[in-house]
């Protein structure tokens, strides 16, 4: 069987094609009985999306999810189908549920080059921490936010330290994001960052200036997940949470795996120098850390 008759055979199982090997000039013979709606479009890819999905989530679940999200937000439908499906079989391979809760997200994006809409997949502040904790080396993650009249200091060097007493009352605009991972068996990870440096990574977005975007809804959940992001390499995780941590801020045009991605969105930072590894030293200090000293350009 030849590539082109394997895609098509893959395609028939998403799109409800009977597809038969023959001798109509292509070698391939299509009777098509195609679902008309997106709903019928995404019940089809049911087995699919089973296949996909880790144990504790059902795709009757995920599907319903998605479905209320796109009611939620009806520019979805003005997608294209292909990318509105991408984003669901993303949402399933890595086990994340697009919601206001900022696991992941599906934002509408207008690709000029093409002239369509499309659906944009970008994982979520709470998802980025999702696939970090999958990992049995990771304790814990936390990211917070530091507000003009917070006590707020941090050092790095030999004997790094962070100290954060947020203000209850009167609290300022935010100027800083840090996050802090705690590791199994001691040794801890932290990375600070400034507002300038989350406005620069905005910035690179494309999906920035569409009001639907985290970035315009959930600015602070978008600040946090930059940060985690950041020290994302440095992290003990697998190298599957690794590629999974790739697929943030896809367009996927094809339903075949690995075929058609077009990154729009790649908030990265420039190449750092591997920071030192987690330490547990019982040093007199209160924090312990493995410090990423790099400033981000």
């Amino acid at each position: 069987m030849t590539a082109k008759e394997k895609m098509a055979l893959e395609l028939s199982k998403i799109n409800g094609n009977s597809v038969t090997i023959g001798n109509n000039g292509s070698g391939l013979q299509t009777n098509t009985t195609a679902p008309k709606t997106v709903l019928d479009y995404i019940r089809a890819m049911t087995p699919e999306i089973a296949k996909a999905l880790p144990s504790h989530i059902t795709p009757e679940r995920l599907i319903r999810v998605v479905l209320t999200e796109i009611r939620r937000n009806p520019k979805l439908m003005e997608c294209s189908r292909d990318s509105l499906l991408g984003a669901l079989m993303l949402s399933a391979q890595l086990g994340l549920e697009p919601s206001p809760l900022g696991h992941c997200y599906y934002i509408p994006y207008n690709n000029r080059k093409a002239g369509i809409m499309e659906c944009q997949f970008m994982i979520g502040y709470r998802g980025m921490i999702d696939l970090a904790m999958r990992s049995d080396k990771i304790e814990s993650i936390v990211a917070e936010t530091v507000c003009q009249n917070d006590l707020f200091d941090f050092q790095y060097g030999l004997h790094p330290n962070l100290m954060h007493k947020p203000a209850l009352t009167n609290k300022g605009s935010a100027y800083a994001y840090y996050t802090v991972v705690k590791f199994r068996g001691g040794g801890c990870h932290i990375k600070v960052m400034g507002i300038e440096e989350i406005e620069r990574i905005k910035k690179r977005s494309q999906s920035a200036q569409y009001s639907s975007s985290p970035w315009v809804t959930d600015y602070n959940e978008m600040a946090k997940k930059s940060v985690i992001r950041s020290i994302f390499r440095y992290l003990p995780v697998s190298n599957e949470i690794l590629s999974h941590v790739e697929k943030d801020s896809v367009v996927k045009t094809s339903l075949i795996e690995d075929e058609g991605e077009s990154f729009i969105d790649v908030p990265t930072t420039p190449t750092e120098p591997m920071p030192s590894q987690p330490v547990n030293n019982n040093k007199p200090h209160d924090y312990t850390y493995a410090v990423d000293t790099a400033a981000v350009a």
